[in-house]
């Protein structure tokens, strides 16, 4: 039975914005952007090698696509996640996975229990990216794999679409909303992460772009940063309902550059997938 112990840590201030930001999204996420995030799971899981019998992590588990997959795999999953509700998801979702409310960079587990990690975009939402890699390290045994993902920046045409629309409107990143602190954070670029990797001392560190078009109907693609989903999110409802009424408008303009025949949008998007050995 995998271990789990009691463990606090400092946090900063972009980590207590992040935990205002996703508490209760778990529903407006899992309808949005979950499905835009999963197109990197099949090489997230290869590159972990999760396969039969492996004792896996799913950590940022979401709505528990990654944690789905993996048990699919015949692998033994368990998962954690900073929000409460975002754990509840992942148990609905994946019956028979033990899923913990907990926070990088420190995790409930022993060190060595894990046969591989892996974080779908958790990089993103920590504010001390190296100590959480670092954990994610000691929690691997040695010779396991980890894996993760994070946007790339700058970013594809299809990630900024929203952005665009806010600027457009006017809006801007709200005083209360940190960005990463200089000392904390890292070039979003292959060579950034990989170096990251490095530092926290993994083994033959690789690091590799994805691009891929992202389809999607525009009301669908409006509704996660609408619905208050990330830091895109909060800068569009900054505006009140004014603001928000004006950022639309700009948005519906802007979609005439993806927007297929049919109606959908084909959202260029790129992120970074790195993966050592512990």
């Amino acid at each position: 039975m995998t271990e789990v112990k009691t463990v606090t840590a400092p946090t900063t201030p972009f980590d207590h914005a992040e935990r205002r930001i996703w508490s209760g999204k778990a529903e407006a996420y899992a309808d949005t952007y979950a499905h835009l995030c999963a197109h990197l799971v099949p090489a997230l899981l290869d590159a972990a090698e999760v396969g039969p019998g492996a004792r896996v992590l799913d950590v940022g588990c979401g709505s528990g696509t990654v944690s789905a997959a993996a048990v699919a795999r015949g692998a033994s999953v368990y998962a954690a996640d900073a929000d409460p509700g975002m754990a509840a998801a992942t148990r609905r979702a994946v019956p028979g996975v033990t899923a913990h409310i907990a926070r990088l960079p420190e995790l409930p587990y022993a060190d060595d229990t894990f046969d591989a990690v892996v974080g779908n975009f958790v990089l993103n939402h920590v504010g001390r990216p190296l100590a959480a890699l670092a954990e994610l390290r000691r929690i691997t045994r040695p010779g396991g794999r980890v894996a993760v993902t994070i946007w790339r920046s700058p970013g594809a045409p299809g990630q900024t679409l929203i952005g665009r629309a806010a600027q457009a409107a006017g809006l801007t990143r709200p005083t209360w909303l940190p960005a990463l602190s200089p000392q904390d954070d890292f070039p979003r670029t292959q060579e950034g992460l990989a170096a990251l990797l490095d530092a926290a001392g993994f083994l033959g560190a690789e690091c590799s772009e994805v691009a891929w078009e992202h389809r999607c109907d525009p009301d669908t693609w409006w509704a996660g940063a609408e619905r208050g989903i990330g830091a895109i999110g909060q800068v569009l409802n900054s505006g009140g309902a004014v603001g928000l009424a004006a950022a639309r408008r700009a948005y519906d303009d802007l979609c005439a550059e993806f927007r297929t025949r049919g109606g959908l949008l084909v959202l260029p998007h790129r992120a970074l997938l790195a993966a050592g050995a512990a």
